[in-house]
């Protein structure tokens, strides 16, 4: 029984992130105008497979192994918990940040149950969460500093035809990074637990991801792609490159940062760039009490089922 839930709350999560994280991929390019979702999310849903796949697993150790050893019943009361939170939020339009759930349940779950913690591996985690969004917003605002000074010389169709061929890029990038970071720090606990076989993982995982991105990953989008500050493709490229290219830092790492909160990032950043009055200063203090409020509820929730069933 506990080993089924297990494995239906992964499905969960797996669809959630498609829910949720396709607004990081494709949300910039909806915003500004350049990508309709019913044409891209196929190719986010192959990305996300290749990445997994390819680069997956320095994320799957660092969260299945590294931070505590995990059993069917740690496993089981986190992944519930966690899934609880990211459909909720996701049903709230608010970004949520997969990572921070599951880390925050897994370690709240873990302490209850006496399981050993490795608290300096928490703390690279958390040290790598509070900067990879900086880092995201001086990657974009670098990106969009050359920009301006190359790209902005060219004719006015040629600097539109090759934004939407370098958004489509950005896009992969994240949808990419979804996969190899976003997803593994999911898979990661099932796989070390023994309750998936990599493969089957991978495949299982990749596939609710692209249903959660059909069915529901509208509603997020609207707040990441439209929500923040005024997006066009020249600022939307920008925001998502440096983000993208942020996320993969850190997945070459083995550290599992938001894809959600690095984009965020990128978006404040060319938003500050262009002037502050341009960005909802209101929304971003709405997502930053969610990243503080959302592993610290994951580890007390998952911290108090464990001590009841236990």
């Amino acid at each position: 029984m506990i080993e089924f839930i297990s494995f239906l709350t992964c499905i969960l999560i797996a669809f959630g992130i498609g829910s949720n994280d396709t607004s990081n991929s494709l949300g910039i390019c909806i915003g500004s105008g350049v990508i309709k979702l019913k044409k891209a999310v196929l190719l986010f849903g192959v990305s996300v497979f290749i990445g997994i796949f390819l680069q997956g697993q320095r994320v799957m150790e660092t969260v299945g192994k590294d931070i505590l050893n995990i059993d069917f019943s740690i496993l089981s009361i986190s992944l519930s918990v966690s899934a609880f939170l990211i459909i909720l939020s996701n049903w709230k339009r608010l970004p949520l940040s997969t990572h921070q759930v599951i880390i925050g349940s897994l370690t709240g779950s873990g302490f209850a149950s006496g399981a050993e913690i490795n608290f300096l591996s928490l703390s690279e985690i958390a040290f790598s969460w509070a900067i990879s969004p900086l880092i995201a917003s001086l990657n974009s605002i670098v990106i969009y500093k050359i920009m301006e000074g190359t790209l902005s010389k060219l004719p006015f169709f040629s600097i539109e035809k090759i934004l939407r061929i370098l958004l489509l890029i950005g896009g992969i990038l994240i949808a990419y990074n979804t996969g190899a970071n976003e997803l593994a720090t999911v898979m990661g606990p099932v796989i070390h637990s023994g309750l998936l076989s990599m493969m089957s993982s991978f495949l299982m995982g990749a596939i609710f991801v692209f249903l959660g991105a059909v069915l529901l990953s509208h509603r997020v989008i609207e707040t990441v792609g439209k929500g923040i500050t005024a997006l066009d493709p020249y600022s939307g490229f920008a925001a998502q490159f440096g983000a993208g290219s942020c996320v993969l830092l850190f997945t070459f790492l083995g550290m599992p940062v938001s894809t959600t909160y690095c984009i965020i990032g990128g978006i404040s950043g060319v938003g500050i760039l262009k002037g502050v009055e341009t960005v909802r200063i209101s929304l971003i203090k709405k997502v930053l009490f969610n990243w503080i409020l959302a592993p610290s509820l994951a580890f007390l929730i998952s911290f108090l089922v464990m001590k009841v069933f236990r």
